[in-house]
């Protein structure tokens, strides 16, 4: 067979650090710290069942849209994304892909992955396909979602939930440990989904059985998703999440939320509403402020994941449904809006911890300067200026965020790398991570920009590895 390996510096113990002082920084500091995982979508039925994975097509394939639309736009049929062929004709058009991914994170994160945990170091292509595909196979049984999870030593995984799970998962995983928290993160987008009125009806019909309360009115809405706080709290919760296209902050007043709220109650009698465009804003940012009020009174951290243009294109929404690879990036205006948002909670004394994540590059020295402003001395770096999310979770978007941050504020507050990935193998980003930022501090240590103090400065990188998220969340 025509196989190629990793070079001397492909992928090398020195991946991605260009410098001594990096390198150091790396080995030395960064690499064996713990990881908390405080956003990711790791489905915790697996986690509570400690899935066994017959194939590594179900462990890398399944559920990763990153990979299906390299796929797509390498000419591979739909089939073998998201359809019903079978594993090995998926993995094998994988690896047909890979060798034209170059430049793009997914060649690195693929070998990345290989590496560790399956210590194979093959370049995978189609020469090597079935090779790797049999190897990876017949590791599978000694890496379980439990035992990756404890492979790369992950100390807190924090999953997304919405409101009215029943968080049965969870409660199995508290009865049965293994030395990794999992825990819930409350993410209430469907309660505040006015934009379709036929589904929100339908969610607070979901509630009235959840929560056995009858709701006729706001005030009855507001108690019953109170309670679901209450029980997310009662399970370890200590962060909300809400994925937006941008911050909702229209003003409104109490009278005219009820009127909203009444045309969208559950009644059979009542024809759907019709509601305008601004009083969807305006229900959209009364909820918010009900939901970081609640956050704020547990102690709790909210995240806000802004900027991403769902669902583009229609015909494949309606084919093959939501988060399969349709979304891109938007250019919504959101300084205005956030300032708005988050002054009025400030003003109140009601501003939680707080972490914004933004899609566009474009914004990045926007959400780094508005976190500044309601960073008010009570917490280290209260409010962040989160990690390089989604399409910016690659070398060019870390770094340009930690520059930022940098520039704007204190890369040293910083709580720093998650996976936000379905992927039980996505661990591996946390390397990518790490190396990227001893690499920024190396450089500029060896160009003379920061003194040689690699004590010091390791130190600072084994905080925004593993001990700032450790203290700010409190876990």
């Amino acid at each position: 067979m025509n196989t190629l390996t990793l070079s001397p510096t492909f992928l090398s113990d020195d991946f991605l650090l260009q410098t001594d002082t990096a390198r150091r920084l790396y080995h030395d500091y960064a690499r064996s710290m713990p990881i908390i995982d405080y956003h990711c979508h790791l489905p915790p039925d697996q986690v509570a069942a400690d899935r066994r994975f017959d194939t590594i097509t179900q462990l890398w394939l399944y559920g990763d849209h990153y990979k299906w639309r390299a796929m797509r736009t390498n000419g591979v049929d739909e089939r073998y994304c998201t359809g019903d062929a079978s594993d090995w004709e998926k993995f094998a058009k994988w690896a047909e892909t890979v060798p034209y991914t170059m430049r793009n994170p997914l060649y690195h994160w693929t070998h990345l992955e290989l590496k560790n945990p399956f210590g194979i170091t093959d370049v995978l292509s189609p020469a090597t396909a079935r090779d790797v595909y049999d190897r990876c196979n017949e590791q599978l049984p000694d890496f379980t979602s439990r035992k990756l999870l404890q492979h790369f030593d992950v100390r807190v995984v924090c999953t997304t939930d919405d409101p009215l799970d029943s968080l049965e998962h969870h409660r199995a995983i508290a009865a049965d440990p293994f030395g990794v928290k999992i825990l819930p993160t409350f993410r209430p987008d469907k309660a505040m989904a006015a934009e379709d009125p036929a589904a929100f009806r339908a969610y607070v019909k979901r509630v009235e059985e959840v929560t056995n309360r009858e709701i006729r009115s706001l005030a009855d809405y507001l108690d019953a998703l109170k309670s679901r706080h209450d029980y997310f709290a009662e399970l370890g919760c200590r962060l909300s999440d809400h994925g937006l296209e941008m911050i909702y902050a229209e003003p409104y007043t109490e009278s005219e939320i009820r009127t909203i709220f009444n045309q969208l109650l559950p009644d059979y009698d009542n024809a759907l509403a019709d509601l305008s465009p601004v009083d969807i804003a305006k229900f959209k940012s009364f909820m918010l402020v009900q939901f970081a009020e609640w956050d704020h009174e547990k102690g709790w951290t909210q995240q806000f994941h802004l900027g991403a243009l769902r669902n583009n294109n229609r015909r494949r929404l309606r084919e093959i449904g939501p988060d399969t690879g349709w979304d891109s990036i938007g250019d919504f205006q959101q300084a205005a809006a956030l300032s708005r948002f988050l002054g009025g909670l400030d003003d109140r004394d009601k501003l939680a911890k707080t972490i914004l994540y933004n899609l566009n590059p474009a914004d990045n020295e926007v959400i780094a300067t508005m976190a500044g402003n309601f960073n008010d001395g009570s917490v280290r770096g209260k409010v962040q200026f989160g990690s390089g999310w989604w399409f910016l979770d690659q070398k060019d978007g870390m770094e340009k965020q930690m520059n930022a941050l940098s520039n704007m504020g204190l890369l040293s507050a910083f709580v720093g790398m998650l996976t936000d990935s379905r992927s039980f193998v996505s661990y591996s980003r946390h390397e990518y991570f790490r190396r990227i930022l001893c690499n920024l501090f190396g450089n500029d240590v060896e160009n003379g920009e920061l003194p040689n103090d690699v004590d010091w400065i390791g130190n600072l990188v084994q905080d925004i590895c593993y001990r700032n998220a450790e203290q700010y969340f409190e876990f």
